[in-house]
């Protein structure tokens, strides 16, 4: 989704190349996985039977319109070949919520093996980003953004985003604090 031809890719192709982010990101997750961390990915899927997709913003609205797109089986819908990699083994699940906990059986997979702290990374920092990090904390989640494996469309919302998410979770790590922590 992310990528030129993506469905965000007008908005959002640009900067994540800009920011480098992905990269940054891919080893993040390479390295977290070496210090045991256990991986999860979400892809925001609409499956053509079952969607819980709920037209109720602007943005899910231009989703829905776009359906297509974001079929479970379609090339957008797959996660990005820098992640593909390191997302070998890791739980992967689709949803249709602006939160990567809503919608799928995430939660429920990281209380069964009693995971209670979570480093979040992905795009856009003030979209899903933001929106899965405040999910988990209400949730009672120990919430960490990784704030160099974040980014979004524009570096003022971006910043701001990170402002409000130090405020509103565990607050925002550079991937060599979350790696020191996750090594404990």
């Amino acid at each position: 989704m992310i990528k030129p031809e993506g469905f965000f890719g007008g908005m959002l192709a640009e900067p994540v190349a800009r920011s480098g982010v992905v990269n940054r990101a891919a080893e993040f997750h390479a390295a977290a996985r070496g210090a045991g961390a256990e991986l999860v990915f979400t892809r925001f899927t609409v499956p053509v039977k079952g969607s819980s997709l709920i037209g109720n913003t602007a943005f899910m609205r231009a989703v829905g319109q776009a359906q297509e797109s974001f079929r479970p089986d379609t090339p957008g819908a797959q996660l990005i070949p820098e992640m593909a990699e390191v997302a070998q083994g890791a739980y992967v699940a689709d949803n249709q919520k602006l939160s990567g906990l809503a919608g799928n059986d995430v939660v429920r997979w990281l209380l069964d093996r009693s995971i209670s702290t979570v480093f979040v990374t992905g795009v856009a920092t003030n979209l899903t980003v933001e929106q899965t990090a405040r999910h988990g904390t209400d949730l009672g989640l120990t919430v960490y953004v990784v704030s160099d494996c974040v980014t979004a469309a524009d570096e003022a919302t971006h910043q701001a985003s990170l402002a409000n998410l130090q405020l509103t979770t565990a607050g925002c790590l550079t991937t060599e604090e979350a790696l020191h922590q996750i090594k404990g």
